[in-house]
């Protein structure tokens, strides 16, 4: 089998940094939205924000190497600026933990 160059290895790297960094933020509004203190209108916005996230139809295809999920990682982004006095510590740590059991022991953003 052969070895992979470096510069693949990076790439691969960021691509899995970046698809964590994609679930960790949905997770969070995912957390927010079960948040009985959040509001009709953040629960709302997190909906539509998630079935972006999920719905086959995208404004740039995800199935496009590195550049596929830029624009759900920006309207998650997005969201998640919307409704961040509801994003709590409790919300971020759910959704770490959720991150470091999908996607194993140093899955944590600090690290």
């Amino acid at each position: 089998m052969a070895e992979q160059s470096p510069r693949l290895e990076a790439v691969q790297g960021l691509a899995k940094r970046a698809g964590m960094e994609v679930v960790r933020k949905a997770l969070q509004l995912f957390y927010v939205l079960r948040r009985p203190e959040t509001p009709a209108w953040a629960k709302r916005t997190v909906i539509g924000a998630l079935a972006y996230l999920v719905l086959p139809i995208d404004a740039i295809p995800d199935l496009l190497p590195l550049v596929g999920f830029t624009d759900d990682l920006a309207v998650i982004t997005a969201a998640l600026s919307t409704v961040a006095f509801y994003v709590n510590d409790d919300v971020r740590a759910s959704a770490n933990a959720k991150v470091e059991a999908w996607f194993g022991k140093g899955s944590d953003p600090a690290a």
